[in-house]
C-alpha cells in the first residue's frame, strides 16, 4: 500500500495583530489590543476561520502583513500567500474538517513596527469520510500497461474538484489523462494511463492533495502520496484461435506455449481485447460457484495470475492437458501445462498487458474490469475526465 501522510507545504508569509471572525464552528481568539506606539497604531488584523473545505483569510487595516502562519494539530503548515500591497493573505489549501489551526500573525504599521499576535479555530468534523485505495503499490516496478488507479469508498460527485488535486509526475513527461470510470464492485474509480504503453524506466508520482476536499459524498481528512517505476517492454499475445500464448520482449517473441482457452458458445467463453495482469496469486482455490458457473469446478490451482475481477485468470491446468493447442475447453481462464505455467509465471510482471484475440468470446474487457482501459480510444478515454 503506498504511504499516507499528511500534506506539510511550507507556509508564505503576511501578518499582525488578530482578531478571530468566526466563520464556522470555532475557539480562542486575538490577544488584547496593543497600546499605540510613537510610529503609529499597530493594523487592525482579521483572521476568518473558515467552514471545512473553505480558505482561511487573514486581512490588516491600517497595515501590512509581515508574516502569516497556519499550523495543524500534527505540525503541518498550511501553504498561502499575500496578495498585492500585503493587506490580505489567502490560504493555497482548504481547511481540512474536524482539524485545530492555530494563526500566527506578523503585522507591520505604517511606521514600521512589528507586532505578532495569535489565535486558533477549529473546523467542524465531517458527517461522512472518503478514503481511497491506490494500486500499484508504493515504490513497485510494473509493467508498461499498468494505468495509475484510484478507488473510492464512499461516491464522488464532483469529480472536478477531486480531479484537480491529483498531480501526476513523470520522469519523461509521458502524456496521459484521468478517466473517471464504475469499478467492477461499483464503486467510483478513476484511473491514470498514458496514451500508449509506458516506455520502460519511466518513474510516476501521484500528489494527491486531498486533505480538506469534498468529493460531494464524503470529505477527504489526508493527503496521499504514491510512486512506481515502470519495467521492461513486455506484452503478452493470446490467440484463442490457434490455442497459443506468445511472451514478446522488447518486441521479440521470446516464447510460444499451447493453451486452452474459454469453452465456446456460452459463458464459459473467455474475453478478448486488452487485459493488464494484476495479480500473481500463486496456488488458489477456484471455485466456479463464485463467478456464476453453478458446480462446474472446485479445486486448488497453481501459478495462477489474475486478469480480470470477474475470474478469468492464466494458470497450470494439467487436467487439461489433451486440449493444449487443440481446442477452448477451459471454463474461461487461459490454461497451460505446469511446465509452461511455472515458466511463465517467473517471467511475467504485474502490470504486464496481456492482449487477447478470438473469434468466440464473450466480448471486450470493461474497463472496471481489472485494467481494461487499453479498450477505449484515446480521444474517448480523454474525454472521461471531468476536467474536459
Amino acid at each position: 500500500m503506498p504511504s499516507i501522510r499528511p500534506s506539510r507545504p511550507v507556509l508564505a508569509a503576511v501578518a499582525l495583530a488578530v482578531s478571530l471572525t468566526a466563520c464556522s464552528a470555532g475557539s480562542g481568539g486575538g490577544p488584547a489590543a496593543p497600546s499605540a506606539a510613537a510610529d503609529g497604531a499597530p493594523p487592525k488584523v482579521s483572521v476568518v476561520a473558515p467552514a471545512a473545505g473553505k480558505q482561511v483569510t487573514v486581512t490588516a487595516s491600517g497595515g501590512t502583513l509581515a508574516s502569516v502562519t497556519v499550523t495543524d494539530a500534527a505540525g503541518g503548515r498550511l501553504a498561502g500567500r499575500a496578495a498585492a500591497g500585503g493587506a490580505r493573505w489567502t490560504s493555497d489549501r482548504k481547511a481540512a474538517p474536524g482539524a485545530s489551526y492555530t494563526v500566527a500573525v506578523v503585522s507591520r504599521s505604517t511606521g514600521g513596527k512589528e507586532t505578532t499576535t495569535r489565535s486558533a479555530f477549529t473546523t467542524q468534523k465531517a458527517g461522512a469520510v472518503n478514503r481511497l485505495t491506490l494500486a500499484p503499490g508504493k515504490d513497485t516496478t510494473v509493467g508498461i500497461g499498468q494505468p495509475l488507479s484510484i478507488v473510492f469508498d464512499r461516491p464522488v460527485r464532483r469529480k472536478a474538484d477531486v480531479e484537480r488535486q491529483l498531480k501526476v509526475t513523470t520522469s519523461n513527461g509521458t502524456e496521459g489523462s484521468w478517466g473517471w470510470i464504475t469499478d467492477h464492485s461499483g464503486r467510483d474509480r478513476v484511473d491514470w494511463r498514458p496514451r500508449e504503453y509506458w516506455k520502460p524506466g519511466t518513474r510516476v508520482v501521484l500528489e494527491a492533495d486531498l486533505n480538506g476536499t469534498d468529493s460531494g459524498g464524503g470529505w477527504f481528512v489526508r493527503d496521499y502520496r504514491t510512486s512506481f517505476t515502470i519495467g521492461a517492454a513486455q506484452v503478452v499475445k493470446v490467440d484463442l484461435d490457434a490455442k497459443r500464448l506468445s511472451l514478446v520482449r522488447d518486441g521479440r517473441t521470446v516464447r510460444t506455449v499451447p493453451v486452452s482457452g474459454g469453452t465456446p458458445g456460452g459463458d464459459k467463453r473467455s474475453w478478448r481485447g486488452t487485459a493488464v495482469l494484476m495479480a500473481k496469486e500463486g496456488t488458489i482455490r477456484m471455485n466456479s460457484e463464485t463467478v456464476g458457473l453453478g458446480d462446474a469446478y472446485d479445486k486448488m490451482v497453481d501459478y495462477s495470475m489474475r486478469l480480470t475481477w470477474s475470474g478469468m485468470y492464466t494458470h497450470a491446468a494439467p487436467w487439461n492437458a489433451a486440449y493444449f493447442g487443440r481446442a477452448n475447453r477451459s471454463s474461461g481462464c487461459i490454461g497451460m501445462s505446469t511446465a509452461d505455467a511455472r515458466s511463465f509465471y517467473d517471467a511475467v510482471r504485474v502490470g504486464d498487458p496481456f492482449e487477447i484475440s478470438g473469434g468466440d468470446t464473450k466480448g471486450v474487457v470493461a474497463e472496471g474490469n481489472g485494467y481494461g482501459a487499453w479498450n477505449t480510444p484515446w480521444a474517448k478515454w480523454r474525454a472521461k475526465s471531468a476536467l474536459r
